[in-house]
């Protein structure tokens, strides 16, 4: 049973203080200490857009741990609130707070289309999968007022560049016509993100996200248009969905989904603060064994920082999900691949663009 003081609609249950900017935090909370002493209401719990304006877009992605080299994100933050996602410590670099901020304080990137194409105009650039939301989700609720990653897929379809996009949102479909497009030539792939089964859980864990049901349904859609999708059973928590794996691997594959994969969750940074306060609201009569079991399969520690362990774990609560997920390719992905998509075309068209000059 949840807490009385549960915020509900949110992952997060406070602000935690920024790592970077603790001074002006703490006057932060003093002012809204203040607000709340007077009786005014200092926080209503709306979700702000807020547009920056980097110089680039496309990230060079140096993790070991990560399937990716290049990504973008057309949005920081995210409004879906997951509370275990590790994309939170990276608002902190852009002065908020990883806990409540990071759901309600977005920040919009409107020049990306234009940043992309600069960068794919490149004689330099040798083209290479892409992935949209290599950090936060490029479908999150604020792309339907924006709509910047549709503006970014018709770049990459200009330029005929591969691109990758992952995301926990049915509103992928949206933008199906140009999906079906790019998969003419191979040059998208989709990994959609599915972390139980439970609406109970869903709810809990990633409050603003689309349906589990929706979910099932966007990766037959896909997967009947000839567009590839991976399942991301991610993050895997011990105590709350490791049970899942198998049912999980199912519902998937039944719908289409041609590959799985799956991560560990792993609470860095400030996440750990996070997420031990949300469960003990949240959960609050598994929370001690929960965050037993994580730190279990992280050394001990909820915070686990081994390049090419920490997204996988280890230990025997680890050994066990890995074994499961394992027996769960067997049986239901055998012989099915998720395909290599096409960096060839983007050169062509470079080289006749240039002959044109």
């Amino acid at each position: 049973m949840k807490s009385n003081d549960y915020l509900k609609g949110r992952g997060a249950q406070q602000n935690v203080p920024n790592r970077f900017l603790r001074d002006i935090h703490e006057l932060r909370d003093d002012f809204l200490e203040f607000c709340r002493l007077e009786g005014e209401e200092a926080d209503n719990n709306r979700t702000r857009y807020l547009p920056i304006f980097p110089k680039s877009i496309v990230n060079k992605v140096s993790s070991p741990d990560v399937g990716m080299h290049y990504s973008m994100n057309p949005y920081q933050g995210c409004e879906h609130g997951c509370i275990y996602c590790y994309a939170r410590n990276s608002h902190e670099f852009w002065g908020y707070s990883a806990g409540l901020d990071f759901e309600r304080q977005i920040l919009i990137k409107k020049d990306a289309p234009r940043l992309l194409e600069e960068k794919l105009k490149s004689k330099r650039w040798k083209a290479e999968t892409i992935v949209l939301s290599g950090n936060t989700d490029c479908y999150q609720p604020a792309e339907r007022e924006y709509g910047i990653t549709r503006a970014c897929l018709e770049v990459f379809l200009k330029y005929r560049h591969p691109v990758g996009i992952i995301t926990k949102n049915a509103m992928v479909l949206k933008d199906l016509d140009l999906l079906k497009e790019l998969a003419k030539d191979s040059l998208i792939g989709v990994h959609i993100s599915v972390t139980s089964l439970s609406e109970e859980t869903r709810r809990i864990l990633e409050p603003r996200t689309t349906t589990i049901k929706k979910r099932l349904e966007t990766i037959q859609i896909l997967s009947e248009n000839n567009i590839p999708v991976n399942a991301m059973l991610a993050p895997i928590i011990p105590g709350i969905n490791s049970h899942e794996i198998m049912d999980l691997a199912k519902a998937v594959s039944d719908h289409g989904a041609v590959s799985m994969a799956f991560t560990m969750v792993r609470l860095n940074g400030a996440i750990g603060e996070i997420f031990t306060e949300w469960i003990n609201k949240a959960l609050p009569d598994r929370a001690e064994k929960v965050l037993h079991l994580i730190a279990a399969c992280h050394g001990g520690t909820l915070n686990d920082s081994r390049f090419g362990v920490r997204a996988k774990g280890d230990g025997k609560i680890a050994e066990h999900i890995h074994a499961m997920v394992k027996l769960a390719k067997m049986k239901y992905f055998k012989d099915r691949t998720f395909p290599k998509l096409n960096t060839t075309l983007h050169e062509n068209y470079k080289d006749v663009q240039l002959s044109l000059f």
